[in-house]
């Protein structure tokens, strides 16, 4: 054999630097690698950021600082997959920073991170490009993109992943994004719900809450509550709610289950496996505060079905509703209370809490939590509505001044809630005379200023059930309340526009509150309504007519007419007719003018003008005791000769024929009558020479005195008139022969006493004159 001979080694390239081994100590300098072209590189630069980034969020800020972010974005679609992980799993640990998903969203990465929840990409990737997600979708434009991307659809594909990690991710970053609607259908039409429970089974418990929460969301919509029960969703829950082990996640199941209830057919179902009477026991016997709150929330989602109340009913709820009031958590107190306002629709349970509830509901009318207030203020409502056993009750349980509290509360639910139940107290009249006693309409001013309508619309129909009485009206009106009640005619809800116009109608039911309403613009306000056929409302229209009823005056110079129901009393004052656009001022306003050469002012007053009323014409006294037949004689010619003395036309210058009515110098007697008094307002007693519409005035005024029936109408070219209706009892005693009971225009210029009936020639002529 030969001697060996060593082999000699060949020399490196002359091209090919030598590897080279540095130690890094500063963040910006690994920085800068991530722009090398070399794959080792970018892997262990990558690997280097994901250590610096894992050791908190100033190191995070501090990447953001060096321009890290914008590099390790264009990695995410590198062709080497070690860097392409790297990258992935920088981004899941980076995105927990809200400036860097500021700035990923403005870099628009989002299809290349979900571009790495492929099926063929590693587990490591899917972890972390899920949780870079989950990150994201806290926040709504980043819900936006990723859906928009088609993210949700991978999503729900990784929910089987063998993973638990990439399970979380998934379901943490669905759950944010079915808060949306839209996204809440697409899962829909990607058949989520079976892979969603099927997590349900998950050894881990955030991923069985997880998922719950979700169901919790998607089961708002009906489609996705059928799908659960289709694919037995429920007896996964219920399992839930026996298992003691799992009581962390009896809250949310219970919260699911709520949202199944409002189905009737799930419901059946549920009584018919016996889950919904152990749902019943399980609420009332749990301790645990939340549990108990979702378990009452369930009944009132249930409980918004008729059968479901009656259902609930039978198995007496109420009384574990009852219990649930006292509890010592806040939110249950409100869920038991919501509870009890869905239950109150069944008149049986109506009946129940009327001893048993609405005592200890009245009790957190005074809580310090408003939530608690609004509440139980609701379940009032509800349980005294067309209830008055049950406003009696709540009256006894003294509801009424901490309901006169809540109507100055800042939520608007609350107020609207305690104005409805002293809606529903004030039917009564003794209630009604508490309520006032308690300075409700101080109280109600805050309400009828409010923007919102359904306070608007409570506000004004409490002063509707509670302004009956002369001093509520006096109280609504001294302390400003008719103001913002007349804005509301304005307003464009039908509701509030109703109701605004019931209570102008009760409150204008004395002449004090009718005048300052027209003052206010009320009467132009309702005349607008009425000529809107999509506007007006019956209580409009019986407004505008109560206003014009209860003021006299304006009626009159407003329409030229008064009924025989429209009876004149002392400070009845005649302007003449109205011009349109005009306000008929008030009579002080009148009394404080300079003379003038316009039309005098005719006042009706027994009390300022008592020696000329009474002399001239006779004393109400005097009118009064007249027999049957000398009340009734003022109509007929005959008695006008026995009695011409108390006769108005005697009185005002007698007889007038047709001939001599332009020698009749009344014009010039009373310009002599207002330079004597200096006054551009003068009593009707002190005339002596009257022409028709003054002959009319005071004819009407004193047969309502006497209680003689008697229109006054007003005509053109200074005439009036007055008509009248003999019935059979009033033409008792009249000489003469007259046709049957009809209504007849009493002359009292050209032939006093004398009856024109209507329609007649005659008195067709008369008016025209």
């Amino acid at each position: 054999m030969g001697k060996k001979i060593k082999k000699e080694v060949e020399p490196p390239p002359k091209d090919v630097f030598d590897p080279l081994t540095i130690e890094i100590k500063k963040a910006a300098t690994v920085v800068l690698m991530l722009n090398s072209p070399e794959e080792e590189i970018l892997a262990k630069a990558c690997e280097a950021i994901y250590k610096f980034a894992l050791k908190g969020e100033e190191n995070k800020a501090t990447l953001l600082e060096l321009g890290a972010v914008e590099p390790l974005t264009k990695l995410l679609t590198h062709k080497d997959k070690v860097v392409r992980r790297n990258a992935t799993m920088i981004f899941g640990i980076l995105t927990s920073n809200s400036d860097v998903k500021k700035l990923l969203r403005e870099l628009e990465v989002m299809n290349s991170v979900i571009a790495q929840l492929a099926p063929e990409e590693e587990v490591v990737i899917h972890e972390f490009a899920s949780l870079c997600l989950a990150n994201m979708s806290v926040e709504y434009t980043g819900k936006v993109q990723i859906f928009e991307h088609g993210g949700l659809k991978p999503l729900i594909r990784l929910l089987s992943s063998p993973d638990p990690d990439v399970k979380k991710n998934s379901i943490e970053c669905i759950y944010n994004l079915v808060q949306d609607f839209q996204c809440r259908t697409t899962l829909q039409e990607l058949n989520a719900i079976p892979p969603i429970l099927e997590l349900l089974k998950s050894e881990y418990p955030i991923i069985q809450l997880l998922a719950l929460k979700t169901l919790g969301v998607i089961t708002c919509d009906k489609e996705s509550r059928t799908m659960l029960k289709d694919n037995q969703g429920l007896d996964q829950l219920t399992k839930i709610l026996e298992a003691k082990e799992l009581n962390d996640l009896h809250v949310e199941a219970l919260s699911v289950i709520a949202n199944c209830l409002e189905d009737m057919d799930t419901m059946v179902l549920m009584q018919q496996t016996g889950d919904l009477k152990k749902l019943l026991s399980f609420a009332e016997n749990s301790t645990i505060p939340d549990i108990q709150k979702n378990a009452a929330k369930a009944i009132t989602k249930a409980a918004y079905d008729p059968k479901n109340r009656k259902f609930f009913h039978e198995q007496e709820v109420e009384k574990c509703l009852v219990t649930l009031l006292g509890s010592d958590s806040e939110e249950t107190k409100i869920a038991a209370a919501q509870a009890i306002s869905a239950m109150s629709e069944n008149s049986s349970s109506k009946d129940f809490f009327n001893t048993q509830g609405i005592p200890q509901i009245v009790q957190l009318l005074r809580s310090d939590n408003e939530e608690v207030r609004e509440a139980a203020a609701l379940a009032l409502a509800n349980l005294t509505t067309r209830s008055p056993a049950n406003a009696n009750a709540a009256a006894e349980a003294d509801a009424i001044a901490p309901l006169i509290n809540i109507l100055s509360s800042k939520r608007d639910g609350a107020i609207a809630n305690a104005a409805t139940v002293l809606t529903n107290m004030a039917i009564q009249e003794p209630l009604r005379s508490v309520i006032q006693s308690h300075e409700v309409m101080h109280a109600l001013l805050g309400p009828l200023h409010s923007t919102n309508t359904v306070v608007q619309s409570t506000a004004a129909f409490t002063v509707a059930a509670t302004a009956c009485d002369m001093e509520a009206r006096n109280e609504l009106r001294n302390c400003g309340g008719l103001e913002p009640l007349t804005e509301l005619l304005h307003s464009k809800n039908d509701e509030v526009r109703r109701n605004a116009s019931w209570a102008v109608m009760v409150c204008a039911s004395d002449e004090l509150t009718a005048v300052e309403l027209y003052r206010l613009g009320a009467l132009d306000i309702l005349e607008e309504i009425n000529l809107s056929v999509s506007r007006k409302n019956k209580f409009s229209e019986a407004a505008y007519n109560k206003l014009l009823n209860n003021n006299l005056s304006l009626k009159y110079s407003q329409t030229g007419y008064l009924s025989s129901s429209n009876i004149i009393t002392d400070g009845f004052y005649d302007c003449g007719r109205k011009n349109p656009g005009t306000k008929l001022l008030p009579l002080k306003e009148l009394c404080l003018q300079e003379l003038n050469d316009h039309r005098a002012i005719l006042l009706v007053n027994s009390k300022f003008d008592t020696f000329h009323f009474s002399a001239g014409f006779g004393s109400p006294t005097e009118e009064k005791s007249e027999p049957t037949s000398g009340r009734n004689t003022v109509l007929s010619r005959g008695a006008a000769k026995e009695k011409g003395s108390r006769y108005v036309a005697d009185k005002m210058g007698g007889k007038i024929s047709k001939e001599k009515l332009s020698d009749f110098s009344w014009e010039l007697h009373i310009s002599e009558l207002k330079f004597q008094l200096k006054s551009n307002v003068i009593p009707i007693g002190y005339i002596k020479k009257g022409i028709f519409y003054h002959r009319a005035l005071l004819f009407k005024a004193l047969a309502d005195k006497i209680g003689v029936g008697c229109c006054l109408v007003r005509g053109e070219y200074s005439r009036a008139w007055n008509e009248v209706r003999l019935l059979n009892e009033a033409r008792k005693g009249i000489i003469g022969r007259l046709p049957p009971p009809e209504e007849y225009i009493v002359d009292l210029m050209f032939h006093p006493g004398a009856l024109l009936k209507l329609g007649s020639r005659e008195a067709d002529l008369y008016r025209f004159l």
